[in-house]
């Protein structure tokens, strides 16, 4: 038995996350899109083609990489990657319109990055870990990738945000006794630059890869129907829905992620709100990503040694804790609850990872991680519609000057009572299955 980060696999795994995911412009993604001339509307659309993109490749691309191999999805993922990334960084600043084109195409390509990876990394690593090694190790390395995962997203916030800066290059370049001068139109695409650097380091880890001996073979490959993958989808499918505890932590995971995930987007104006100055926000990202370093530690012994259920009633408690006391708005002090809520989305994001892999099968693997990513990007959508339609309708009953505000404020407790009105829905339906005897014993 090879040791589990002896194996290649394993360590390309870690390595192809880190530099896939390690993006510099996510501190400063939104007025970068402003900054090339882009409206708000039009930033709204990109982003939700982006989701509906996702939401329509997730599945199939997930049944491809189990009929036609993990680590040609992963090739392509990171080729796209290049591409998008390329388009943007070295387009030049002129139409608006061709610009906005430009982008909607970003978006799209993005989107079947994102969905091509979903699933298929895990799946490699994975069957990897039961092929040569112990699949009982597969917390280590969720607890060990969260950790490079969490240096790089601090590496990236920081520099990202910084080399966004023209006066801060200006200041470090004259402390080293160079008189430059940068401009806005220069360091808006030096984050874009060094990711896409990460973009070609990612595709190189890709191409190191091997599917496991578990894969399919090159014959399987060429004979491989495409209507094959339509069939695995449905396989999957209906395992999901026949198989009540693989269900639940879907719906579970489904949950937490689409909350949590709507707050990080708002957590900018939530900042605002508590008074904390927008200078602090990098900072803020890079203490956010330290709890990649502490709690997937916490996440593995509590799933190796405590029931399913001991999971989500600590990721519950620690959900709807910081969600209702994000709700006063406590100028500075706000943040401890924000980081809490934040912090609810490791604990998710290892346990479902956890539990999905432990009892699937490795044939299905991909397309079953698939369905977890569209369950998150369906929740995701759904929630930031509805959300959208209630600032609507709040806006019309508030005449005060500062409206954006105050409909904010007045709407944020939308977000612990949606929690609570679906997790005991949740509760209800898991105390239900787990009568039933296809639940795993606790």
């Amino acid at each position: 038995m090879t040791p589990t980060f002896s194996i290649p696999n394993i360590r390309l795994f870690i390595a192809f996350k880190v530099f896939f995911n390690s993006r510099f412009y996510y501190p400063v993604f939104t007025i970068l899109f402003l900054d090339f001339g882009l409206t708000v509307a039009q930033f709204s659309i990109l982003n939700a083609v982006w989701a509906a993109t996702i939401v329509l490749a997730e599945v199939p691309s997930g049944a491809l990489a189990d009929i036609i191999g993990r680590k040609r999805l992963l090739v392509f993922a990171t080729f796209i990657m290049i591409f998008e990334i390329g388009i943007i960084s070295f387009i030049p600043k002129t139409d608006p319109s061709i610009i906005f084109i430009v982008f909607l195409v970003n978006r799209v390509l993005s989107g079947l990055a994102e969905a091509a990876a979903s699933g298929a990394d895990e799946a490699i690593a994975y069957d990897s870990l039961a092929a040569k090694g112990d699949p009982d190790q597969w917390g280590r390395v969720l607890e060990v990738l969260m950790r490079f995962q969490s240096i790089g997203f601090i590496i990236a916030m920081s520099v990202g945000a910084a080399i966004y800066d023209p006066n801060l290059l200006e200041k470090i370049c004259q402390f080293f006794g160079f008189a430059m001068t940068f401009s806005q139109e220069t360091t808006m695409r030096f984050p874009l630059y060094l990711t896409f650097i990460l973009a070609i380091c990612a595709f190189v880890t890709t191409l190191r890869m091997k599917d496991p001996d578990s894969g399919p073979s090159a014959s399987d490959i060429k004979t491989a129907p495409v209507r094959q993958a339509f069939g695995l989808t449905l396989k999957a499918g209906l395992w999901i829905f026949k198989t009540p505890f693989a269900l639940s932590v879907i719906l579970f995971g489904m949950l937490f992620d689409g909350i949590i995930r709507m707050t990080i987007t708002l957590s900018s104006q939530y900042y605002r709100m508590i008074e904390l100055p927008e200078s602090t926000f990098g900072i803020i990202g890079s203490l956010v990503a330290l709890f990649g370093l502490v709690i997937p530690k916490m996440a593995k012994k509590i799933a190796e040694n405590h029931s399913p259920s001991r999971a989500i009633w600590i990721t519950a408690g620690l959900t709807l804790t910081g969600l209702a006391t994000m709700s006063f708005f406590w100028p500075y002090a706000g943040l401890i609850p924000a980081l809490i809520t934040f912090s609810a989305m490791y604990f998710t994001g290892f346990f479902v990872s956890f539990y999905i892999n432990q009892i699937t099968s490795s044939d299905q693997r991909a397309t079953v991680l698939s369905f977890k990513g569209l369950a998150y990007n369906i929740s995701y959508g759904v929630l930031g519609i509805l959300y959208a339609l209630l600032l609507k309708i709040k806006k019309q009953g508030i005449h005060s000057g500062d409206v954006e505000n105050a409909v904010f404020m007045d709407t944020f407790s939308w977000f612990p009572i949606t929690f609570i009105l679906w997790f005991f829905i949740l509760l209800a339906m898991y105390l239900l299955w787990l009568k039933k005897p296809s639940s795993p014993p606790r």
